[in-house]
């Protein structure tokens, strides 16, 4: 530009056009710079400050959208994410990385739209995407059933605007992790990450009202002056092993983030990771900070220990090579010398593709864990499996509202088993966590179903055998939703439950009455329960017997035990209402025929005003005796059976008219 042939006016105008522009180019290379060196809360205060001056182009408005996702802060990435995903040229990731905050804000539809354009254009992750598709019709339909417990903001644990997590028991109280600083003057270092202070060890107490006391700073020979974290106390509170976060220059795989693990490729020459070291207390002082002799900082992180209850199993996370994905979950066992074995991966039922962490065994022996791999409601999710240290049977999703669309992990249980703390993010725009107590948990129960025929074999004795692909209408007490499954080829289906609800199993198929039951399951149900749907021929005049209908000798009364059968068969009359029956007594040879027969149709008559009373019309049913004239074997007057053979013929039995 020719400045002495320029206007004075155009001069100026020049000069304040470019200075916004070249301020915004300062700060967003102090943004950049910034989010290399994985200082995210920092990075944005600049991006802020540069994308009111001057346009982002499709690698600033990615980093600023990661960014946000990695500070937690969901929604602005959310927003952001959408800003991207419209822009051209964008990697098909951007759409999966929408999708997630999407999840994670609990718009369930909108992110199934986006997991959709993900798999379109990137077809390699079709199935994945299928998975998380399914992962958000299973959310929804959580959110729409009966909470399975009671979960609570504990206000006196947590600080505003900072973070509270990963609560463990220690002593009478619990310790867990926050960034909300320390009291002494030089351990107010910003972590550049989440722009607030560096993770410490705290720990808190009740009150003899129960309630929880002013958390207070563990001694400082623990808490070092960068992260400290996740801790784990034996039971005799004399030992201590916790997380401890160092910096390691160069490394082959990225794990900069003290709390969890972020698979983010490599920029700087430096990255935190993980240790895990003990700490024994003498005098009612911890003192001897010893490394775990399975560190390898210079290759991989290890931390986020939990011991057993009786101190014998020690779990922790790690990205160590040979992992099924990003971090895995390992254990080690205590050996008769007081050292620990060499770690153990604990297997592909627990660990994912994705990210497993922060493991707690309860008393008796269930492992808890946080897992964003297996299917969940958006971020990280808890969830229990059985078993022991490789031999897992299986792992459940905990459900709603333990787990919700945000980072739901660290769980705890107290004395009851019942009840307990846990961690989570869901109710922070800042992206901070927050503790969280729960009670009245139900815990899960998987709930083996088998539908099966009642015939008779050559003996003239009933059996059941598997009855295939019937279909079942599946509801859970006080909820309006259902759901309609199929058996197998086997007759079987499983599914999770809860304990301490009730569910009800309509079952049907042609060519059989249709058949209901309802389960109850109790507080103190195994982890399996097992509920059959018993099946009958729907055949006119074909008599089914009803087995342990018992009588005592020379009476008709209907007797408890036999009570509890009819029950079934009003059942069976309720689903069918439009079947009529005739019931049928019958004994067995001895005593003479007139006593039999007077006795059978007193007996079924009985049966017939038993079922009357529980409300079936008496318009839908016939009382018949036929004494000793029907006898299902050779079992006749004057020949020498046995009582079992009798029995066969003391048969109370129903037929369709």
């Amino acid at each position: 530009m020719n400045y002495k042939s320029t206007p004075f006016c155009l001069l100026i105008a020049a000069m304040l056009g470019l200075a916004p522009a070249a301020q915004a180019q300062s700060e967003l290379r102090k943004a950049n710079k910034h989010y290399e060196n994985y200082e995210f809360a920092l990075a944005l205060e600049q991006y802020q400050v540069a994308v009111t001056k001057r346009k982002p182009d499709l690698q600033t408005a990615q980093r600023i959208a990661d960014a946000y996702r990695l500070t937690r802060r969901t929604q602005e990435a959310e927003n952001w994410y959408a800003k991207v995903v419209a822009m051209p040229d964008r990697n098909p990731v951007n759409l999966y990385q929408y999708a997630e905050m999407l999840r994670s804000n609990g718009k369930y539809k909108e992110a199934k739209e986006q997991y959709m354009r993900w798999s379109e254009e990137a077809p390699e992750m079709a199935e994945r995407a299928q998975q998380l598709i399914a992962a958000c019709d299973q959310s929804t339909k959580w959110m729409q059933q009966s909470p399975v417990a009671e979960v609570k903001h504990e206000q006196s644990i947590n600080s505003a605007n900072f973070s509270e997590f990963s609560p463990m028991s220690y002593g009478n109280g619990i310790i867990f992790t926050s960034d909300r600083g320390l009291t002494s003057d030089n351990k107010k270092d910003i972590y550049g990450w989440t722009g607030r202070p560096y993770l410490q060890l705290f720990t808190a107490q009740k009150d003899d009202q129960g309630n929880w006391k002013s958390p207070m700073v563990l001694q400082e020979v623990i808490n070092s002056q960068y992260h400290n974290a996740t801790a784990s106390a034996a039971e005799d509170g004399q030992m201590l092993y916790f997380t401890r976060t160092h910096l390691v220059k160069k490394r082959n795989n990225v794990n900069p983030d003290p709390t969890s693990w972020v698979k983010e490729e490599a920029v700087t020459e430096y990255v935190n990771r993980l240790e895990i070291f003990t700490a024994k207390k003498q005098s009612g002082t911890w003192s001897n900070i010893q490394p775990f002799i399975y560190n390898k900082v210079e290759e991989y992180s290890v931390g986020h220990p939990a011991l057993s209850a009786d101190g014998k199993v020690l779990y922790f996370v790690s990205d160590m090579p040979g992992g099924q994905g990003e971090t895995d979950i390992y254990y080690t066992t205590r050996q008769a010398d007081g050292s620990w074995s060499e770690p153990v991966n604990a297997g592909a039922t627990v660990n994912t593709a994705g990210r497993e962490s922060f493991p707690y065994v309860d008393k008796e022996g269930k492992l808890y864990f946080a897992s964003d791999g297996h299917a969940g409601m958006g971020g990280l999710d808890m969830f229990q499996a059985e078993g022991k240290h490789t031999a897992w049977t299986g792992v459940r999703n905990l459900g709603y509202p333990l787990n919700s669309p945000k980072n739901d992990y660290g769980i705890m249980f107290d004395s009851t088993g019942n009840s307990g703390l846990f961690s989570s993010n869901r109710d922070a725009a800042d992206g901070t966590d927050d503790i969280y107590s729960f009670g009245n948990l139900q815990r899960p129960v998987v709930l083996a179903v088998k539908t099966l025929e009642r015939k008779q074999n050559e003996q003239k004795r009933n059996i059941q055998v598997a009855l295939p692909q019937v279909k079942l209408v599946v509801a859970q007490k006080n909820l309006k939703d259902s759901t309609v499954v199929m058996t197998n080829e086997g007759g079987q289906y499983f599914m999770d439950g809860r304990k301490g609800s009730t569910y009800s199993f309509q079952g049907s198929k042609d060519g059989y009455l249709n058949q209901s039951v309802q389960a109850v399951i109790p507080e103190t149900a195994g982890d399996t329960v097992q509920v059959a749907l018993l099946f009958d021929k729907n055949e006119v005049n074909k008599a089914i017997v009803l087995e342990n209908i018992y009588y005592d000798l020379d009476k008709w009364d209907i007797r408890e035990d036999a009570a509890a059968e009819l029950d079934k068969l009003v059942q069976t009359l309720m689903d069918n209402p439009e079947i009529k029956i005739e019931m049928s007594a019958h004994t067995d040879s001895r005593e003479g025929m007139k006593y039999n027969q007077l006795l059978s149709e007193r007996r079924a008559k009985a049966a017939v005003d038993y079922l009357v009373s529980k409300g079936i019309s008496r318009k839908r049913l016939t009382a018949k005796g036929y004494g000793k004239t029907r006898l299902v074997n050779g079992c006749a007057e004057g020949v020498q059976c046995s009582e079992e053979e009798h029995q066969l013929n003391r048969r109370t039995e129903f037929k369709i008219r």
